[in-house]
């Protein structure tokens, strides 16, 4: 089962120095790293995705790599259902029955206001109170949902056509 978590902060640079943190993390506090981002909005309003350029501990397959790419999507945009296709529509309502669902999504985005910013990741097997303990020093708010792991693996197979 993975789980997506979402730590909102009052700046940018207090969200990337978390970021570090989760990188540096050991593999019993969290096993197997999907995804992590700084996601940031800036003073006008603008939202900005950052991505580590290389981290050893993210390899993500093709399958993994579309899901994150879905579930950052659609915790940050606001998809437009009509526009998007029967196809696109059905993976953003398969994600949301996995638990990125509007509540959640608004909850990310009561988060992200003008000059704030939050750290998502996408990982199994975190030791709670191990990522909590790490996490600590920097504060922030937690905003957490889990994804069924078959759910997960079929999701990932419709985006990457390999099911």
């Amino acid at each position: 089962m993975s789980e997506l978590v979402v730590i909102g902060y009052d700046s940018p640079q207090t969200a990337h120095e978390a970021l570090r943190t989760v990188q540096r993390m050991p593999s019993d506090t969290v096993a197997d790293l999907t995804g992590v981002a700084v996601v940031s909005v800036d003073e006008s309003g603008e939202t900005h995705v950052d991505t580590p350029r290389r981290d050893d501990r993210i390899a993500l397959s093709a399958t993994s790599g579309a899901l994150w790419a879905m579930v950052i999507g659609l915790l940050v945009a606001t998809p437009a259902l009509g526009v998007l296709g029967a196809a696109i529509g059905g993976l953003y309502g398969k994600l949301r029955t996995m638990g990125v669902d509007d509540t959640f999504r608004e909850q990310v985005r009561s988060l992200l206001e003008p000059g704030s910013a939050a750290v998502v990741i996408m990982a199994s097997g975190i030791g709670e109170e191990e990522f909590a303990a790490a996490m600590r020093p920097h504060g922030g708010t937690v905003l957490k949902t889990s994804f069924d792991e078959e759910a997960e693996t079929e999701l990932a197979e419709q985006l990457t056509g390999s099911a």
